[in-house]
């Protein structure tokens, strides 16, 4: 069973009922955002989460022991080399004690869930890809979201999935979305898909309240946060490049979890690294109303 280790001051929030928010480590590793701009999101994501009142729970897991929290000094050890750890990984990376397993959505919303954790913060969440009725190819993080009682908080989902099938595989699994003070299911790098968001939701009582009253107390909720309006990028251009790096993707076999590697360097070359500070825009902006939540729910 999965049981976390928190760190000392995560342990005495959740003993005191203070608000807490849990963070994933892929974003803040070598596999998320390049150096130094992972460190950057760190330090932002952080203080967004401070600054709004809450605890920061960083998930990971270190030399095999699955951890919610991490003391300051930790926090250099996760700005490097990885293992990718998704929830179907964390066991293995456990019993084999991997160094630094850094945790994607699925093992974050898995951990914070088993802690007692009711709220998570990461940038963007996978979803069902393009082809997925052939391939079979849909994230691990929707049913995370839909099997563990906890509120993923994103900016939506990655432009170049299938937007419009993974917001029908929520619904089918039961998971409430949200829009946050916005009307459009967003799409990472951009406010809008085009794609209109169930529920719209104004203030952090909402979300608190939706949670409280959702039908099964084993699932969870998405929160979707648009980017800031002046960090978003230019759809059109976007949409271009995306179309390009899937026809690619397509000619040359890339399948499953290359894709997504393959498409955001594609985006980074196109915008001349103008994605990077959207990145961190984004991730900061989710971090701290997923702080307004989690304050909204605590009980202290």
């Amino acid at each position: 069973m999965l049981n976390p280790v928190c760190s000392e001051e995560v342990e005495s929030a959740l003993a005191d009922g203070r608000a807490i928010v849990a963070l994933e480590s892929t974003i803040f590793s070598h596999l998320g955002l390049p150096s130094p701009a992972n460190r950057e999101a760190l330090e932002r994501c952080v203080g967004a989460i401070r600054d709004g009142g809450a605890v920061p729970a960083v998930t990971a897991v270190l030399d095999g022991v699955v951890r919610l929290g991490l003391d300051g000094d930790e926090h250099e050890r996760i700005l490097g080399s990885a293992r990718k750890t998704a929830e179907r990984d964390v066991a293995v990376a456990v019993a084999q004690r991997w160094e630094f397993g850094a945790t994607t959505v699925s093992a974050s919303v898995a951990i914070a869930g088993a802690a007692g954790v009711s709220v998570f913060a990461t940038g963007g969440i996978g979803g069902v890809h393009r082809g997925a009725e052939i391939t079979g190819d849909i994230s691990a993080d929707l049913d995370a979201i839909a099997s563990h009682p906890v509120i993923t908080v994103s900016a939506g989902a990655k432009a170049f999935l299938d937007l419009p099938r993974t917001l029908e595989y929520l619904e089918s699994a039961g998971v409430p979305v949200l829009g946050w003070q916005h009307d459009w299911f967003p799409a990472f790098y951009t406010r809008s898909s085009g794609l209109a968001i169930p529920h719209r939701v104004d203030s952090a009582d909402e979300v608190a309240r939706t949670f409280a009253a959702r039908s099964r107390s084993n699932s969870g909720v998405l929160l979707t946060v648009p980017i800031p309006e002046s960090d978003e990028l230019n759809a059109s251009e976007l949409d271009a490049v995306l179309r390009g790096a899937l026809d690619d993707c397509e000619r040359s076999g890339i399948t499953g979890a290359a894709i997504t590697p393959f498409v955001l360097g594609r985006i980074s070359e196109a915008t001349d690294g103008r994605n990077v500070p959207a990145n961190l825009a984004l991730a900061e902006n989710n971090a701290a109303v997923a702080a307004q939540v989690a304050a909204a729910l605590a009980p202290t």
